[in-house]
């Protein structure tokens, strides 16, 4: 592998020299001393060289000396049964370690590693995503765009807020409830986000004209309420029935995925029949429909996710054969980032094909895309007090019990 490096690093350094670099001038050295000079070039470049792959070889010890060895992670039997999750018999990581040991448990094998690396690298992606719309997309000045706008947030906020909950909610109860809480807000806030940009793009003029009054009211309320209920289920995580406590998390979530993409429901149904009719096409503004595939994509994905959240497959058929790699909610993540991507590329695609309908059923000047953003903000922070309430709840509860001992 070393010497792969080396013959590519050599290759590298090489070809970045000018000619200027490497031969000497021809005009002041004579030619019987050019090759003794060339070879002296040459050595010195490869000196260099092994100097920097020494340098890089050291780079295992340093890390070593600032990370010193983690602890091992434990069998289900040795953490409180709190943590314990149905079928996962090991790769449960020590209570109560310093914040470092957490952060850096990102680089090591346990039975959270790749619930952390799902959600990281899909809010990556989503990044990347967002730096390129936003070489072509106005999301400054053009209100128009900022329904595509709230969504790339919110999915960019469900995803870290994931991402931290499983990474650092192993550091004790307490910090589990608060962190899952914002695992449970960013959730809520990509629901929102949904039904923004599903109404704004997606929805055709007569389901427009049924429920424009309503449809942005209700997909609020349904955030809040997703939020209260996955926060007040995992509140009562053990003094409930799982079944009791997963109806208290699923309804309220199911309901608001249910009306969020209600717009992409009617428009799927509809679109077998209404494109068939180029006079229909264009009376509606649009010909063509190039998003609806990654509109049937995303409701595809979604309903896939929503089956392995709420069935522990396949580690309930192989229990202890899946602490690792293979767990159900894993697979939830991937489907779910998946759903997410084609979500974004939909919207993206009915902002650029769609204007001419949106801007009839939303206003030429996109008033009602400033009432969305600002009521974003507004839906963050209740969700936010109510994870805080929460929390404050499950601290007191903590406290009763400890004096109680």
């Amino acid at each position: 592998m070393l010497n792969v490096f080396l013959m590519v690093s050599l290759s590298f350094f090489f070809s970045c020299q000018s000619p200027e670099t490497i031969q000497p001038a021809t005009t002041t050295v004579p030619p019987s001393i050019r090759p003794s000079l060339m070879a002296t070039i040459v050595m010195d470049r490869i000196g260099r060289l092994f100097i920097n792959l020494q340098q890089v070889r050291a780079v295992p010890q340093m890390l070593t000396e600032v990370a010193p060895s983690m602890p091992g992670t434990l069998r289900d039997t040795e953490v409180p049964g709190f943590f314990r999750e149905r079928y996962i018999h090991a790769g449960y990581r020590p209570l109560h370690q310093g914040w470092r040991y957490y952060f850096l448990s990102l680089f090591q094998r346990h039975n959270e590693t790749i619930n952390v690396w799902t959600h990281l690298l899909g809010s990556l992606l989503v990044l990347v995503k967002f730096l390129q719309l936003a070489e072509t997309v106005d999301f400054i000045h053009d209100a128009h765009a900022w329904p595509l706008l709230i969504l790339l947030l919110s999915s960019l906020a469900y995803m870290a807020c994931s991402t931290v909950a499983h990474l650092l909610a192993a550091k004790s109860e307490f910090y589990h409830y608060c962190f899952f809480f914002l695992d449970y807000v960013g959730v809520a806030q990509y629901q929102y986000g949904s039904a923004v940009a599903h109404f704004y793009y997606a929805v055709e003029p007569d389901y427009h004209q049924w429920v424009s009054s309503v449809f942005m009211p209700t997909a609020t309320f349904l955030c809040c309420l997703s939020c209260l209920g996955c926060c007040y289920g995992k509140y009562r995580n053990h003094s409930l029935r799982v079944w009791v406590r997963k109806v208290g998390q699923v309804v309220p979530s199911a309901m608001a995925y249910a009306w969020d993409t209600s717009p992409v429901f009617h428009r799927l149904l509809l679109w077998p029949t209404s494109h068939s009719d180029d006079i229909t096409a264009a009376a509606s503004g649009v010909v063509g429909d190039s998003a609806i595939s990654f509109h049937g994509g995303q409701v595809a994905f979604f309903l896939s996710s929503a089956f392995f959240f709420t069935n522990p497959l396949p580690e309930r058929l192989f229990p202890g054969h899946c602490d690792f790699l293979g767990q159900g909610h894993q697979l939830f993540h991937v489907f779910l980032v998946i759903c997410t991507l084609c979500q974004i590329q939909a919207s993206h695609l009915d902002y650029l094909g769609r204007r001419p309908l949106y801007t009839q059923l939303h206003g030429e000047r996109g008033a009602a895309a400033t009432i969305y953003l600002v009521q974003y903000g507004v839906t963050q922070v209740v969700c936010v007090c109510i994870a805080v309430f929460m929390a404050r709840k499950v601290k007191r509860l903590l406290d009763c019990r400890d004096k109680s001992k």
